[in-house]
């Protein structure tokens, strides 16, 4: 039996509250004893280690909240309707001036046109200007405003949801509540515990000790200068307790492993390159070969620097020549985007969302042959989870040369997979990227984790070098740095790296 008076209040309190076979919920212990999520799940957690608590059932919840997106769309439309009844009133429109007219983001503009253009819905004239084919929305973007409008009553669980409204519910949510996503998931466990009959035990000997949970913790200057603390009940404390241990310090792991990285690479021949975490969206995406207003854009979810929105100038010949192959292929041999390319656009600020970006810098003054990495912070909207982080690091390169190819860049894949990481069972998979042909992923299998994905790798295509100078063929990846410490470290959580917890640095050992 635990020892009653070594009991923290939040779990005396609740031992008292309950009674034998009623079930025990996190919502009930908020509602009735005033506890905060945490405060219940740390009780839960301490009970049940004491065994005075069993799990009676788990049930995992799928539910959907509307983000600042979704509700903007629920209230005006999505932007697709939006297009649709803007061209109901005008002949025809341009991309660039109907995102004007509807103050969307460009890229929200060609996602949306793109959906109604597959529909028959919308088309485009010679003059490069869209109309409307058809004046009767497609069925599944009304039924998507519907949905949309539904979730401002609150919070939708997934067990509510018609067949019809969780096929549409796939399209306008993401799991990690991207900023542009209408809705976002959440998953959340509910869990009901029962008393067992060591619980009743330990709950029996605390009425018998008359011991309440409101005892005093801590005494105060307040406490003794007004002398409250005569008649006040204290928690027993433990003077026989040991001291704490004494440790010297020592570096982060995570901090050693970057550094066994760097070294390892340059070691390899391999030069070193950084540049600024503010960045424009000339060299985060257009030198990549990522078209403005294309749905390719949304692979990166980016943070918008708020003042200056924009940067000066861009570097020429660099502005023009890339200009040029969005338009019309420039001369790469290249067809282009085929769009006008929108030089207001491309000077806006971003803190970068990818390595590549410096990749992108370092085509413009390299040696040829060379080989350059860099260790990479990028941002990204994402909800922190096990393997994810709203910032990460990425270990980014290029490799160039008249002779490269795939078989050297799986070579250098299999590097970071088995030697730098640490994985033992490795796979690569066909993957896509604007700026890659071909294009790979690298994905490890965790022992806890299971598969996944470490980063993407391919050969710059042509419309990524020759605007930037370089003829030669350019190996090009980048991974995800952290991830790979997950594993080499031997963790479950890319969080346990950034820890404040001092014990983690104090007892995990770097490389």
């Amino acid at each position: 039996m635990a020892d009653v008076k070594n009991l923290h209040p939040l779990e005396v309190k609740l031992l008292r509250h309950v009674n034998p076979g009623e079930d025990i919920t996190a919502q009930r212990i908020v509602d009735e004893l005033g506890y905060k999520i945490g405060q219940c799940n740390q009780a839960f957690s301490w009970l049940s280690a004491k065994s005075c608590l069993e799990e009676k059932s788990r049930k995992t919840v799928v539910s959907y909240e509307l983000t600042d997106t979704g509700r903007e769309q629920a209230e005006k439309g999505t932007p697709a309707v939006r297009i649709f009844n803007l061209l109901c009133e005008e002949e025809a429109l341009g991309l660039p001036e109907i995102a004007e007219r509807l103050g969307l983001e460009k890229s929200d503009i060609g996602s949306a046109y793109g959906s109604l253009s597959k529909a028959g819905i919308t088309a485009m004239n010679a003059e490069n200007k869209a109309y409307l084919k058809s004046r009767e929305l497609p069925e599944q973007a009304l039924q998507t405003h519907e949905l949309l409008k539904k979730g401002l009553m609150g919070p939708l669980e997934e067990s509510t949801l018609t067949q019809t409204e969780k096929a549409l519910m796939a399209g306008v949510s993401k799991k990690r509540g991207a900023a542009n996503s209408p809705y976002k998931v959440t998953e959340r466990e509910d869990v009901v515990y029962t008393l067992t009959e060591e619980g009743e035990k330990t709950k029996e000997e605390l009425l018998k000790a008359n011991i309440t949970g409101e005892e005093i913790g801590v005494l105060t200057p307040a406490m003794l200068a007004s002398g409250t603390w005569k008649n006040a009940q204290f928690r027993p404390y433990g003077l026989d307790a040991p001291v704490s241990r004494l440790i010297p310090g020592r570096h982060n792991p995570y901090g050693d492993y970057i550094r066994w990285v760097k070294d390892k690479l340059t070691s390899l021949g391999f030069e070193e390159f950084d540049g600024p975490l503010v960045e424009n969206e000339f060299w985060n995406g257009d030198a990549l070969f990522m078209p403005q207003f294309h749905s390719a854009r949304d692979i990166h979810d980016v943070y918008y620097v708020k003042n200056p929105v924009h940067c000066r100038e861009i570097e020429e010949p660099w502005l023009s020549n890339v200009a040029a192959t969005h338009e019309n292929g420039g001369n790469t041999g290249s067809r282009g985007w085929n769009y006008s390319f929108d030089h207001e656009f491309t000077r806006r600020q971003i803190l970068r969302s990818q390595g590549t970006v410096l990749s992108a810098h370092q085509l413009t003054k390299a040696k040829v042959p060379g080989k350059y990495f860099g260790v990479v912070r990028c941002f990204r909207y994402d909800q922190v989870d096990a393997t994810h982080g709203a910032d990460f690091y990425q270990t980014e390169g290029i490799v160039i040369g008249k002779d490269v190819n795939l078989k050297n860049l799986l070579g250098l894949l299999k590097m970071f997979a088995t030697e730098i990481a640490g994985a033992e069972e490795v796979k690569y998979v066909p993957g896509y990227f604007p700026f890659t042909e071909p294009s790979i992923e690298v994905h490890i299998k965790h022992p806890v984790l299971g598969w996944f994905e470490l980063g993407g790798s391919g050969i710059f295509r042509p419309e990524v070098t020759k605007p930037l100078g370089i003829d030669e063929p350019v190996l090009a990846w980048g991974l995800g740095i952290d991830r790979m410490a997950l594993m080499h470290l031997g963790l479950n959580d890319l969080r346990e790296l950034f820890s404040p917890n001092i014990e983690s640095v104090r007892t995990r050992r770097g490389n």
